[in-house]
């Protein structure tokens, strides 16, 4: 069985990302949940639609994952990102999740995710929790690395709500 693929997942990462700010939403990458989870990305679009998508580099990730199940109820829309030569027969039925498959550079939805809309309150704290993260991550960016005041990157996530 393959292992996980440190770079293949770097790589799908880096061109599910693209597509998703191309398209115009904002993404964070290793998002923690209120649950504790670390989604691999979560996305917000214009219109406040949230997105996750989990990144799985081979079989045996995603086989001997079995968080994700958790994280539909915190998105709008949930897709597996995998690359184009990923058995996608063992990915869940449709209508669990979208899949969208990538080289390493293009992206293709090969299908969409059912659309599942948040409670508000969930949504209102999501929204206020991404907001929060990604300026810490964006003060920490800004300040230099280990010479500002921003937090460190693994810190940024976990600030008191």
């Amino acid at each position: 069985m393959q292992e996980t693929d440190p770079l293949t997942t770097l790589r799908i990462t880096d061109a599910i990302t693209r597509m998703f700010v191309e398209r115009g939403d904002a993404c964070l990458r290793e998002f923690t949940l209120r649950t504790g989870r670390r989604v691999d990305i979560i996305a917000i679009g214009n219109g406040g639609e949230i997105t996750i998508v989990e990144v799985k580099s081979s079989r045996q990730d995603f086989l001997s994952d079995r968080k994700w199940h958790e994280y539909p109820e915190w998105a709008d829309r949930f897709y597996f990102a995998v690359a184009d030569d990923f058995p996608r027969d063992i990915l869940p039925e449709e209508g669990e999740c979208g899949i969208i498959i990538t080289d390493g550079f293009d992206c293709l939805e090969v299908r969409p995710a059912p659309l599942s809309r948040l409670a508000a309150q969930r949504r209102g704290h999501l929204t206020r929790r991404l907001a929060h993260v990604a300026m810490r991550r964006l003060e920490f960016a800004s300040s230099g690395t280990g010479t500002g005041t921003g937090p460190a990157p693994e810190e940024a996530d976990d600030a008191p709500e």
